[in-house]
């Protein structure tokens, strides 16, 4: 009897002991549940409430149910921005990968100035969205802007980089992808420099030259990388606003009009909240099915057996 008496108290602090080490982990988490929670995930929730109402953000809100969602598909400024938006992404997102990329692979090779170009490249992240809008709206105005004024000088006549549509959409993707680049660059450098260089020594021994390596080596084994690269690029890009409120405007006549300032147009100056949250509703979705998707092509990020 004395011995089992004895053994219980055992028992007892091993089972704490055990519940301490798996509750520890969450209780490490719960401020940030406990922010993300407040800040992200109930905001969200009462963004899609608010899309189920008609609501002027000051009144009382009044069901619609999904009315304002079929008004959308009606709307001829949403679908536009929509599509703008779609296509901007799908231009904009490869771009800054392929040049952050080529940057990357450039810089880690050796270079006696890697460390000043890679400051050189970082330069435009740091600078305030706003300001690199007004900066390039400096420079490429039509009347003003002193790439026109060169080229004027030069004889030739100038370009009217923010006034027509196909141009303007042309700049603010150069411009996008001028800011952007150099963030993703470090990103990669680090996934390029966390390969073992025994890849590459047996690669040169078996002859294998630089292409060879950048497509049998490099790029498979940088596949995890690549697909955040890829999908906080997406997200960065959807999502763009300072940017080309400051350079374009959204024009010339709604052509760099994308969803956000569109949802910010809607809310705020028209006050229709509940159409605007329809569209951020709208904007989360596509978000989501983009990300599954490139989850799927690059396979989770996984690295090929092989």
């Amino acid at each position: 009897m004395g011995c089992c008496k004895a053994a219980q108290p055992i028992f007892i602090g091993d089972f704490m002991k055990s519940l301490e080490m798996k509750l520890f982990p969450y209780l490490m988490l719960l401020p940030t549940i406990i922010i993300f929670t407040m800040f992200l995930f109930w905001p969200a929730l009462n963004g899609v409430w608010i899309s189920l109402h008609r609501w002027d953000g000051l009144n009382d809100m009044v069901f619609v149910g999904i009315a304002n969602y079929r008004n959308l598909m009606d709307d001829r400024n949403f679908i536009r921005a929509f599509t703008s938006t779609m296509t901007f992404a799908a231009i904009t997102v490869p771009a800054i990968y392929i040049v952050s990329l080529s940057l990357a692979v450039m810089l880690t090779r050796r270079i006696k100035t890697a460390g000043l170009f890679r400051a050189i490249f970082y330069w435009p992240t740091m600078v305030s969205s706003i300001i690199a809008g007004l900066s390039w709206r400096f420079l490429l105005g039509e009347s003003f802007g002193l790439i026109n004024f060169l080229l004027t000088s030069a004889g030739r006549d100038p370009v009217r980089w923010l006034t027509d549509a196909r141009m303007a959409m042309f700049t603010v993707i150069f411009v996008t992808t001028w800011s952007l680049a150099g963030y993703y660059m470090v990103m990669l450098i680090a996934g390029i420099k966390s390969i073992s260089e025994t890849y590459y020594e047996a690669a040169d021994i078996d002859g294998a030259n630089f292409r060879q390596q950048f497509f049998y080596i490099t790029l498979p084994l940088l596949k995890p990388m690549t697909l955040l690269v890829l999908v906080l690029s997406t997200v960065t890009v959807v999502r763009s606003y300072p940017l080309i409120l400051a350079l374009t405007g959204g024009g010339p006549a709604g052509a760099t009009r994308f969803m956000v300032q569109m949802i910010q147009q809607t809310g705020f100056s028209r006050l229709e909240m509940g159409s605007a949250s329809a569209m951020a509703a709208v904007l989360f979705v596509v978000l989501a099915l983009l990300t599954i998707v490139q989850f799927r092509v690059n396979k989770g990020g996984e690295q090929d057996a092989s």
